[in-house]
């Protein structure tokens, strides 16, 4: 991976989305996480899978469908409000 780059098992454990990072890596090879890159939306299935700032991630979380945008990449997992600064939520018609 570049700096650039990060994997995504690695990213949704660093913005907190799942506790552990074998948890992120079960969720992504569910097959349970939709990633738009460069206009291009696919079903990422391995947890090598690597996410850029501007890819936009779709997938169910506590029930509902959660859409957002990759801010950052972080460098580590640190606290809820270093993690919120990692994406920004798609707003809807909820």
């Amino acid at each position: 991976m570049t700096i650039e780059s990060c994997r995504i098992d690695v990213w949704l454990w660093r913005a907190r989305f799942a506790r552990s990072r074998s948890l992120a890596a079960t969720l992504v090879e569910k097959g349970a996480i939709r990633l738009t890159h460069n206009g291009a939306q696919s079903r990422v299935d391995k947890a090598s899978r690597s996410v850029h700032v501007g890819d936009t991630l779709i997938f169910a979380l506590g029930g509902r469908l959660t859409e957002l945008t990759v801010e950052g990449l972080g460098e580590r997992r640190g606290p809820a409000e270093e993690a919120r600064t990692l994406y920004s939520v798609a707003t809807g018609g909820e």
